[in-house]
């Protein structure tokens, strides 16, 4: 009998086959799955090769043994029956055949799942998506890392304009930055298939960077290059690798290459665009320093190409940041941010960002200087569509938040951010936002969560501490709340606001001397600000110097200063109260008149803003001089006009109380005072007994269940008191 025939007759060929059949697919089973359980690399290597090395000793046992109805038997012992020998025949072909089958099936089932993979969010994943990871900054000074992030954002942004590729955002990718995380662990947070990332070390002119894109659930590294070159090239090595990976992923998931015809930043100066980098790098924490610092690199990059137009979207944006956190006098800041944007929408009239600062600085001046919330409205109008269409822009999506706010529309900015975070949800400046959203519907607790991940991801943020500090204030855990804006002071020296606000915080407390050591600070840094103005009255309000007080009060009227934090309004609310209790309404009204004209008309139809908070704090002052019936007209005009741009007066329990105690509604007042406001902490209502002793609320307060009200708030305020004295003075010994 010949080899071949020996070899049949044993069944060697069929057991072969099966081992083949089934080893591969035990095999490609666990080199499936094991990854998907957490196994390391080195296992599934292991199954391929005990597969591979097992082949010769089956083919052995194969010739040496047979199985038979009776099990497994040396050839030798086995009695040959035809029939035996069919059925083992038999066996083996239904195995090798079953294998197959379960094969297909398998490949089929886990294919599906391969091109269906899903986020951690149980989102599928599409393979047409990536992450650019921050590049590693190799370089030796470690200062040249905003060098190495700038060209990942730069990156970043060109891929970003490919049709049909997904694109993870700027902020999540970077949050994994130094961060010890697998490619895949990481592509699943973010919900991609595909991870860019490399390595960049710049010395001198010359810069290498190292750049790889990596497919995410099997390692296997789709395309990598390394350019060595000078610093000029630095635009041509953005083009090249942004046009290769998207080339790549093309092939790799159409098998052809598709047209990246993209835009990089708008410069092609290398000094302008390093200094651009830096500016951007700066402005990460929106600090007082951060923000005028990447002011100044922005100027910077302009004087060196006066045609960046990214470089003048940043400043103008820039501008509005400083604005908002009071670095920079308004009026004064609107106007440069208008001037700023009309030079780029002259050149490119279609520049998404320049059209949304545009809109949103036009409408907040406006409202402003007229005092009409009718602006606000029209803006929201003008900036939807224009998210709508580049759903990408966080920026837009800030500014509509803002406006929300400002039209007391505070549920309808959730969803504008909540749709970011999907986007993004790894970004520090959109949990931010979140959690002044979450303040805004006193829903504290989501407020403290979205604040505290902000701080998580960017630790460095003075304004998103301060905020976490106002949560303290309203659930009534008032030393904490001193406690986090020493803390934000930390972080931002330079802010003359966070030693103000504090100092301010400690002398409506009337512990003077230790408020003193916040407003040396204060006088230091910015004497003229408008926290200054207020502070100094309420130090004099503090010590029971009504004289000192009135003067400080009558400066902030007379300069005209802003009403940042209430400090115009304030001062006004402060001389018209002073003014009822001496019986000097009249002429204190009149002095308001001439410092301001046109200060106290409440029909007017374009009133400053500032003017519109004088106006209502002077109820105080009319109480005493006007009839019953014109004082009901005016509270009336105030809620027509609220309403007419759908805003609810009463949702503040203090303007609700206030009209009804103006109206003589007693009772009610009464009720709204004991059920809405004495049911709050007295943390949030620091200076209450300067309210309570106008005269409009003197039935109010007769009322035995206000009178205990009232001793409780006294009793709570003199713990806090005494509580922050003593966290202050063990301070202070600590050095």
């Amino acid at each position: 009998m010949s080899l071949i025939a020996e070899l049949r007759r044993r069944n060697v060929f069929r057991v072969a086959a099966a081992y083949v059949v089934v080893g591969w697919l035990i095999t490609e089973v666990l080199t499936a799955i094991l990854p998907e359980l957490g196994a390391p690399d080195w296992i599934s290597r292991a199954v391929k090769l005990v597969f591979a090395f097992g082949f010769v000793p089956a083919i052995a046992l194969s010739w040496i043994y047979e199985i038979t109805p009776e099990g497994i038997k040396r050839e030798h012992e086995v009695v040959r029956d035809e029939s035996a020998s069919a059925r083992t025949v038999k066996k083996l072909d239904y195995l090798t055949i079953a294998a197959v089958i379960g094969g297909v099936v398998f490949f089929a089932t886990f294919s599906a799942q391969q091109s269906n993979q899903t986020d951690g969010s149980g989102a599928v994943i599409s393979e047409a998506s990536v992450a650019v990871l921050p590049f590693v900054n190799l370089s030796n000074d470690s200062d040249n890392e905003y060098f190495s992030d700038g060209l990942t954002e730069t990156l970043l942004h060109m891929l970003a304009q490919m049709p049909d590729l997904k694109v993870a955002a700027r902020t999540s990718s970077f949050a994994f930055k130094n961060q010890n995380k697998t490619i895949r662990e990481i592509a699943g947070a973010l919900g991609v298939a595909h991870v860019l990332e490399g390595s960049v070390q710049r010395v001198g002119d010359r810069v290498r960077i190292t750049a790889q894109l990596i497919r995410a659930d099997d390692g296997f590294h789709v395309w990598s290059e390394n350019y060595d070159r000078t610093l000029d090239d630095i635009f041509g090595i953005q083009d090249e690798i942004a046009e290769k990976v998207g080339g790549a992923l093309s092939v790799s998931l159409l098998g052809a290459p598709a047209a990246t015809d993209v835009a990089g930043i708008s410069t092609s100066d290398p000094d302008a665009y390093d200094l651009y980098l830096q500016a951007i790098s700066e402005r990460g924490t929106y600090s007082y320093g951060g923000l005028k610092a990447a002011e100044g690199l922005l100027k910077g990059a302009l004087t060196v190409d006066s045609e960046f137009l990214d470089a003048k979207t940043e400043l103008a944006n820039n501008y509005l940041h400083q604005i908002e956190t009071g670095l920079m006098e308004s009026e004064v800041g609107y106007q440069l941010i208008m001037a700023t944007v009309e030079q780029v929408l002259a050149v490119d009239q279609d520049n998404v960002m320049a059209r949304g600062i545009k809109v949103f600085a036009e409408a907040t001046r406006n409202t402003q200087v007229a005092g009409d919330p009718q602006e606000l409205f029209l803006a929201i109008d003008e900036l939807s569509p224009l998210l709508e269409a580049n759903p990408e822009q966080l920026q837009l999506r800030i500014f509509l938040m803002r406006l929300y706010q400002g039209t007391q529309q505070i549920d309808h900015a959730l969803p504008v951010m909540l749709a970011a975070l999907a986007q993004d949800p790894f970004n520090a400046r959109i949990h931010y936002e979140l959690g002044a959203i979450y303040s805004g519907l006193e829903r504290w607790d989501e407020a403290r969560v979205a604040f505290e991940k902000s701080l998580q991801i960017e630790p460095s943020q003075p304004n998103a501490i301060a905020n976490l500090a106002q949560i303290h204030i309203q659930t009534g855990e008032g030393l904490m709340y001193l406690q986090q804006f020493l803390k934000a002071i930390e972080v931002d020296p330079v802010d003359h606001e966070l030693p103000g606000i504090a100092a301010n915080f400690l002398y409506q407390l009337e512990l003077v001397d230790e408020a003193d050591d916040f407003r040396k600070r204060v006088l230091a840094i910015a004497p003229t600000s408008e926290i200054a103005y207020r502070m100094e009255m309420l130090r004099a309000m503090a010590l029971g110097d009504e004289k000192a007080s009135v003067a400080s009060a009558r400066r902030a009227i007379e300069d005209d200063i802003e009403d940042r934090r209430f400090s115009y309004g304030g001062a006004a609310q402060h001389l018209l109260r002073v003014a009822a209790a001496r019986g000097t309404v009249a002429e204190e009204l009149a002095y308001l008149e001439q410092k301001a004209p046109g200060i106290l008309d409440l029909e007017a139809e374009s009133v400053p803003l500032k003017y519109r908070g004088v106006q209502l704090a002077a109820f105080d002052a009319w109480y005493k001089i006007l009839p019953q019936e014109e004082l009901n007209r005016r509270i009336d005009y105030v809620y027509e006009v609220a309403a007419k741009f759908g805003i609810d007066p009463d949702e503040n329990p203090y303007t609700e109380f206030g009209a009804l105690a103006l109206r003589g509604e007693t009772g009610r007042a009464t009720d709204v005072a004991l059920e809405r406001i004495f049911t709050q902490p007295v943390t949030k209502n620091l200076g209450w007994e300067e309210t309570f002793k106008q005269a409009q609320y003197a039935d109010v307060v007769e009322d035995p269940r206000v009178q205990a009200a009232m001793q409780k708030w006294q009793q709570d305020e003199n713990e806090l008191r005494e509580k922050v004295r003593t966290w202050l003075a063990d301070l202070h010994a600590a050095g």
